[in-house]
C-alpha cells in the first residue's frame, strides 16, 4: 500500500502470508489494577499495578485481562484468584468503581486508563 501525505510518501509493506487482520492492531491499553482484601497477598503483597497491555488484533476484554494477570502478575495459588475463565467466587470486581456485573463481566472491553479493582471477600477464621 502506498499513501501520499504532502511532500512525504509512506510505504507500508505487508507480508503476503499474513492475514489481513495482521495489518489492523488496536493500540496498547494502559490500566490501573488494584488488589485488596487479602488478594494482594497472591501478588507478592503489591496492591497497585499500573500496566500497559500490548497491541493485539482485537480489543482487550476482561477475559483476556484475567489470562494476562495470571501469566504476568499472579505469583502464587492461582486457585484462590481464578476459577475456569473467571475470578473465583468471593472476589468482588469493580470497573471504574462500578460492579463488573453492570459492565458485562468478562465481555467488558477495556478502555485506556480504566481502573480495575479486585477485592477478596474470603477471610479465614
Amino acid at each position: 500500500m502506498v499513501t501520499a501525505h504532502g511532500l512525504n510518501t509512506y510505504f507500508r509493506f505487508t507480508h503476503p502470508s499474513l492475514p489481513a487482520c495482521a495489518e489492523k492492531m488496536v493500540a496498547p491499553v494502559a490500566v490501573h489494577l488494584e488488589f485488596g482484601g487479602g488478594a494482594e497477598l497472591l501478588f507478592d503483597g503489591v496492591k497497585e499495578h499500573h500496566v500497559t497491555l500490548p497491541s493485539q488484533p482485537e480489543p482487550w476484554d476482561m477475559k483476556q485481562l484475567l489470562v494476562w494477570i495470571q501469566r504476568n502478575l499472579l505469583k502464587e495459588r492461582p486457585e484462590l484468584f481464578v476459577q475456569g475463565d473467571s475470578v473465583r467466587p468471593g472476589i468482588l470486581v469493580l470497573i471504574n468503581d462500578a460492579d463488573w456485573e453492570l459492565k458485562g463481566e468478562l465481555d467488558y472491553q477495556l478502555q485506556d486508563q480504566d481502573n480495575i479493582v479486585f477485592i477478596s471477600t474470603l477471610h479465614g477464621g
